[in-house]
């Protein structure tokens, strides 16, 4: 993805060095993965398991090289989103875009919505509008989940500003209101159609940026939609899919919704609510 020469956002929170915790020796790689995929589709924050709190330290937070360019890389991606957004809010509803505040922690952090960790990945808080991000969540992504690429990072940005796009139009606020007089699988269900309406938006998102995109992101942004779908997550964890259960969508639908997005180029075309067929 080519980023030189695009600003940074001023739409960022800087918490990293606050609440850092460090690794539990004795988890393996598969052993990672089984508790990075609960997390994942069980929306349960699964830090304890991965960290524990260190000792109060005086020594200041040191951001390696490599995690100042991550930071600069998601404030420039973060950017590209209020771009893309604050047209297509002026295009499709006459409406002005308010973008959120991306916050960037290192280990663990709060939010009204509860405990944001690198463990679980990515978090949108509608309560405070703004999104958490552990910057580690990079090489999860890459290393654990099999996602690798700048532009399946980016994805990742663009997801969760995605659901705030949903909160901004007032869809988060509905299906939340839905699912709180849901059972359980049918709250499921309503989750999955939100995921997948978020992976729509990001397929918007990815055609309006396509100047910047360089060969193979779009195969990048589409391997990383497969590899966290809640399917193969089940499968990586060594578990029987169960469809009851997902709350994100099959790797084949958070694909193909992308795709339809990066296609169509408009909200319109991520009614995921009003189709049978996901």
């Amino acid at each position: 993805m080519r980023l030189r020469g695009v600003r940074s956002s001023r739409n960022v929170e800087d918490r990293r060095g606050r609440g850092r915790g460090k690794a539990v020796g004795g988890i393996g790689g598969v052993g990672l993965l089984i508790v990075l995929a609960v997390g994942y589709f069980a929306g349960i924050d699964v830090t304890p398991l991965l960290t524990q709190q260190p000792a109060a330290s005086s020594q200041p937070y040191a951001a390696s090289p490599q995690e100042e360019q991550e930071a600069e890389f998601a404030a420039r991606v973060l950017a590209t989103t209020e771009e893309v957004w604050t047209q297509v809010f002026r295009d499709e509803f006459d409406a002005t875009y308010t973008p959120p505040v991306m916050v960037l922690f290192s280990g663990v952090t709060q939010s009204p919505c509860g405990g944001a960790s690198g463990a679980t990945g990515p978090f949108y808080c509608p309560a405070d509008q703004k999104a958490y991000l552990d910057l580690s969540f990079f090489t999860t992504l890459s290393q654990q989940l099999g996602a690798s690429g700048d532009f399946a990072a980016a994805y990742v940005i663009a997801h969760e500003v995605a659901h705030h796009v949903q909160n901004q139009v007032g869809i988060l606020g509905k299906v939340d209101q839905a699912r709180r007089q849901a059972s359980q699988t049918e709250a499921n269900a309503l989750t999955v159609r939100l995921e997948l309406q978020a992976d729509c938006l990001s397929g918007v998102w990815a055609a309006a940026v396509g100047g910047l995109m360089e060969r193979g992101d779009l195969q990048e942004a589409l391997n990383a939609a497969n590899m966290i779908g809640d399917d193969h997550l089940q499968r990586q964890a060594g578990r029987v899919p169960r469809p009851h259960t997902f709350t994100h969508g099959t790797s084949a639908q958070r694909e193909n919704w992308f795709r339809r997005g990066f296609d169509q180029r408009r909200i319109a075309a991520c009614d995921t609510f009003g189709t049978n067929s996901l």
